[in-house]
């Protein structure tokens, strides 16, 4: 049964001071390159004719029964640790707010939709390869069962744009994401800056309401912290599961964090070809701030900025109390992040731990591929390639996992795991497959990646039970 669209103006509710209405860019062009229909289908957009798809997520003409112009919003952040109040939306707004068949509110957001108040020096464009690798991150991510915003349409605006990190002129592209929440950890922090606490009061009450409706019945500080408490678990989860999927998101300033611990905005981002706790995915961060393994200490970092700007409506013991909830949520959730991985059950924590330390190990020494690894052992299984497989720290890791019971182990006779190998986006499958689209405006190599990604999506099945994600309908 076709859900029905229901929209909701939580975010316009708050008012002027929190988005500034923009226009969006008049488009040479509109020729649709991406449309997410599962999950087109989950919030009542899957009828929609292709004029009206271009209508509204290329022109951007509002959804019926929307009577908001599109909102730039504000926000300031930490941007490799330095605090910049000249930021906001510069190349994207939120276009929509909806209901979808669970009740929960999701936004419609774009990124490359024009220029804003915030664009600065900006051209407020997105490249086409900047849409096409957003694409694969989000679709990569949701397979692997990472807590994700997904990419829901991409339009070629037929414009040419001029990037220095890309061949010039580029390929003009528009896009919309569908997310569970915009609000920024930046968005608290303009408001303290600007020594506005009745406006950081605004936005816990928006958020509890929306996202963490269980804390309604708290009020003042104990209300402020127990929401703090509730971001500070869901961005340790984040984390932990970005880790288990060897993901390296490349920009965690605070306007890239949310309220409900989702990932999303992908810029420079990488996954692991093999583990290197050092690797880093953007080319400008020079000192490793945002290296895999670091990071947790970034998002908890970010963390503490968050609830440096709510210590203007709330006593600095209970929000000290709340970030303290990291440390111990964060070890737990590696612990459930990687068994999913594995596809086994857990036993305790001390176990389990052994169990990841061993196959980092092993992952270490051996620099083995990061998604082979995961692949070739889900369930338990007993690996096919052997001779990849084999040492002192091999044989600690295969004997504890020995030990481990398998989770739904009838995913195992899904197509996906008769493949030799898994699916994999690392840096060179990413440009192999963008080179066809640039070169000859050749999309099948694109394509069948995004096809190879779906079949891992349907045999991980990794969503299922797991609370916080957002499901779309399988099929």
């Amino acid at each position: 049964m076709t859900h029905t669209l229901t929209l909701d103006r939580r975010y316009p509710e708050l008012g002027p001071e929190f988005g500034d209405p923009v226009a969006p860019a008049d488009f040479p062009g509109a020729q649709l390159r991406f449309w997410n229909e599962r999950w087109a289908q989950a919030v009542g957009l899957g009828d929609l004719t292709d004029d009206e798809k271009a209508a509204h997520f290329a022109r951007f003409d509002p959804l019926p029964g929307w009577p908001d112009p599109p909102l730039a919003l504000r926000y300031h952040g930490h941007q490799f640790r330095q605090y910049n109040p000249q930021i906001g939306d510069g190349r994207g707004f939120l276009y929509a707010q909806i209901r979808d068949a669970d009740g929960r509110l999701l936004d419609l957001g774009t990124k490359g939709s024009g220029q804003t108040p915030w664009s600065r020096s900006g051209d407020g464009r997105l490249t086409l390869k900047g849409a096409a690798r957003e694409i694969l991150a989000t679709e990569m991510l949701e397979a692997l069962g990472v807590y994700t915003s997904k990419t829901f349409s991409v339009f070629e605006t037929g414009e040419q744009l001029h990037r220095g990190d890309e061949p010039s002129p580029a390929r003009g592209a528009v896009l919309t994401r569908l997310q569970h929440s915009h609000v920024r950890f930046g968005m608290f922090q303009r408001a303290a800056y600007e020594q506005k606490p009745d406006n950081i009061q605004a936005l816990v009450d928006l958020s509890v309401d929306a996202y963490y409706p269980d804390l309604t019945a708290l009020e003042g500080e104990a209300r402020v912290s127990a929401f703090l408490t509730a971001v500070t678990k869901a961005s340790a989860r984040l984390t932990a599961q970005w880790m288990a999927a060897g993901f390296v998101h490349g920009v965690l300033n605070t306007d890239n964090l949310n309220v409900t611990g989702e990932s999303f905005d992908y810029g420079p981002w990488r996954f692991l070809p093999h583990y290197e706790p050092g690797f880093t995915a953007a080319y400008f961060d020079e000192t490793g701030l945002y290296a895999y393994a670091r990071q947790p200490e970034s998002v908890f970092w970010a963390l503490q900025q968050l609830g440096s700007a709510l210590s203007l409506i709330c006593g600095d013991d209970a929000l000290v109390e709340a970030l303290n909830a990291f440390p111990p949520t964060y070890r737990s959730e590696l612990q459930i992040a990687f068994l999913a991985r594995l596809g086994v059950a857990n036993q305790d924590a001390e176990k389990d731990e052994a169990l990841i330390r061993a196959a980092l190990a092993f992952l270490r020494e051996s620099q083995a591929p990061w998604e082979a690894f995961f692949f070739d052992h889900f369930c338990g299984r007993a690996p096919a390639r052997l001779d990849a497989y084999e040492g002192d720290s091999y044989r600690a890791f295969a004997e504890l996992l020995s030990n481990y019971k398998s989770v739904r182990p009838e995913r195992l006779k899904h197509a996906y795991f008769e493949h030799a190998e898994p699916v994999h986006i690392t840096i060179e499958v990413m440009e192999a497959a963008w080179a066809p689209i640039h070169e000859r405006d050749d999309w099948t190599d694109f394509h069948a990646l995004l096809d190879d990604i779906a079949e891992a999506r349907a045999g991980y099945d990794m969503g299922r039970g797991r609370t916080g994600f957002l499901h779309g309908d399988e099929g």
